[in-house]
């Protein structure tokens, strides 16, 4: 038995002439859909449930908690307060108080009470100037200035007319510049039809057209009646079918005995 033997008919082994869909592979299960369970890229299509999440700890709670079943209550102590019952305790025993000793009589020194057992002559003391005194100086005659009687400015006498000098006037002069006053043209020329009949007034417009129906109608052209398939049988329709692997096995039908 011969290697042509293998192959059935006249088809040999050869390079393929174009691209060839099963030599490359797809993504496969890459592109699955949405899932059906949890709450982030949930199936818009399924029922969703609640969901719920744990939340954070609190400041408050880190900060002024409970002491929790390590704190220890009292036996004594019921919903109600303290039981009641007497508890006695062993102490050391206290020092003794100090006795008070009165003083005797050597231990005051009349002598010693100066003023204030006794009557003392007066006693002055020299000290120097405050210092409130220097700042506050007291103005003496030569601080006041009398109102001057000379001039416009007079308090207490009648003053005579005063006449000054200015300069000599360029409006109304012989010297004025007439040139900067406004000619004919820098009055604003009032519109007479503001205080007269106003004229009727025109204005050219384009052309108006007639209000009409502006849509495309289709032509006998635009008709296709042989290809109209409701009202009469249909002529039969034919398909090119799917493509084959190049890796299925063909069919054989003539196998060669050995």
């Amino acid at each position: 038995m011969t290697v042509d033997d293998v192959w059935v008919g006249t088809w040999r082994p050869h390079k393929p002439r174009g691209p060839i869909a099963a030599f490359y592979s797809s993504p496969g299960p890459k592109y699955a859909l949405p899932g059906a369970t949890g709450l982030n890229q949930h199936d818009p299509r399924k029922l969703k449930g609640p969901a719920f999440s744990f939340g954070t700890r609190h400041r408050l709670f880190s900060n002024d908690c409970s002491p929790g079943p390590g704190y220890l209550v009292p036996p004594n102590i019921t919903r109600v307060g303290r039981d009641g019952t007497p508890a006695y305790s062993l102490y050391s025993r206290g020092k003794d108080p100090q006795v008070f000793q009165t003083p005797g009589p050597g231990r005051y020194f009349p002598e010693k009470s100066g003023k204030i057992a006794y009557l003392s002559a007066p006693a002055y003391s020299l000290s120097a100037r405050s210092r409130g005194y220097r700042n506050d100086q007291t103005p003496g005659p030569a601080a006041y200035m009398l109102p001057p009687v000379l001039g416009p400015i007079n308090v207490n006498k009648t003053s005579a007319p005063n006449f000054s000098l200015t300069g000599r006037s360029k409006i109304g002069s012989f010297h004025e510049d007439l040139q900067k006053t406004p000619g004919p043209g820098s009055y604003r020329v009032v519109d007479p039809c503001t205080y007269t009949h106003k004229a009727p007034q025109y204005s050219m417009i384009g052309r108006n057209s007639m209000p009409g129906d502006t849509t495309r109608k289709p032509g006998p052209g635009a008709h296709h009646p042989e290809q109209v398939t409701f009202t009469r049988s249909k002529a039969p329709s034919f398909s090119f079918g799917i493509r084959h692997s190049e890796f299925i096995a063909p069919l054989i039908t003539n196998v060669p005995a050995e």
